[in-house]
């Protein structure tokens, strides 16, 4: 495409917003973000975005609600003010598990969240580790789902982890877990474990063989910590050595860095799609930086290219 690209961050992660933008070797766009004292969200675009494609870099973690809302209405300005197209750009997208009617008289939260971004104005959106791949299908515009699989395989072989087993911790996650460990040469093991409420697991069985092996476990997000920990735990009942854990998005509620520190992981490695707390640090941790991941989507989708190839 010959327009302009404009790079716009809302506030939810503007250190990411800023690796991207330098490694396509431009500016940030200029945006005024701003608080009423009733807690409104004030919005305005600073640079000129007509005929421009614009591409907006907000996660929609916590708070994840103020988050929503902000990129809605960057979406709307972008819009108002005649760029040509708009992509939403969602590292981590929020509401993802609340993605069917487990119950009657709940929403599809995930569902209403596609419906607004859309009504918002948003012509594409990108985003990273869908918890639920068939999000996807609630847009009705193009959703460009990337994989952090690439980043973490080129890290996972530096680490010349000896005698691997990849580890789902349920078996919703055993498509990714098989993936992993098929470019690592790894073998794989399923955690089977049950959900009597929501963010409480319990784990009933390892399926696997795990004993004296090297354990890498991987999921999409932690949250509180508690059922990966309980994994780890599990994995050392049945023989383990290290375990590793590998997962995309650090939500980490509450006390959750306390847990993993606790859990006694050899490693924690995820991405930087949602910033760490303030004072939040884990002294096992390592962060893989999803920036030229998405700055190479997001010059492929400008210039009009091809991007399955990221998917690998």
């Amino acid at each position: 495409m010959s327009n302009t690209l404009k790079i716009f961050s809302g506030s939810s992660n503007p250190e990411l917003a800023q690796e991207i933008a330098k490694y396509l070797g431009i500016e940030l766009a200029k945006i005024e973000l701003k608080r009423f004292k009733d807690c409104e969200i004030s919005v305005k675009l600073k640079d000129n975005v007509r005929a421009c494609d614009v591409f907006i870099i907000q996660s929609t973690s916590k708070p994840a609600n103020d988050h929503i809302i902000e990129l809605l209405l960057i979406i709307d300005a972008a819009m108002r003010a005649s760029a040509t197209r708009i992509t939403a750009v969602v590292p981590y997208f929020g509401y993802a598990r609340q993605d069917r009617k487990v119950e009657p008289r709940v929403p599809i939260s995930s569902k209403v969240m596609a419906n607004i971004i859309q009504t918002s104005g948003a012509d594409r959106v990108l985003t990273l580790d869908l918890h639920a791949d068939q999000i996807q299908g609630f847009f009705d515009i193009p959703v460009d789902n990337l994989f952090v699989t690439p980043i973490s395989i080129e890290y996972l072989k530096s680490l010349k982890i000896e005698n691997p087993v990849v580890v789902s911790p349920d078996s919703g996650g055993a498509d990714r877990a098989r993936f992993l460990a098929k470019h690592i040469n790894a073998d794989l093991a399923i955690i089977d474990k049950r959900r009597p409420e929501a963010n409480v697991s319990e784990v009933m069985n390892v399926i696997g063989d795990v004993k004296k092996r090297n354990c890498i476990i991987v999921d999409d997000m932690v949250d509180t910590g508690g059922s990966i920990s309980k994994a780890c735990a599990a994995l050392r009942e049945q023989g383990a050595l290290d375990v590793y854990c590998l997962f995309s998005h650090a939500v980490l509620s509450e006390n959750a860095h306390l847990k993993l520190e606790a859990a006694g992981f050899k490693q924690l490695i995820f991405t930087n799609s949602i910033p760490l707390k303030k004072g939040v640090e884990l002294k096992n941790g390592h962060i893989l930086s999803i920036a030229p991941l998405f700055g190479e989507a997001i010059r492929r989708i400008h210039n009009g290219e091809s991007v399955s190839s990221l998917f690998v």
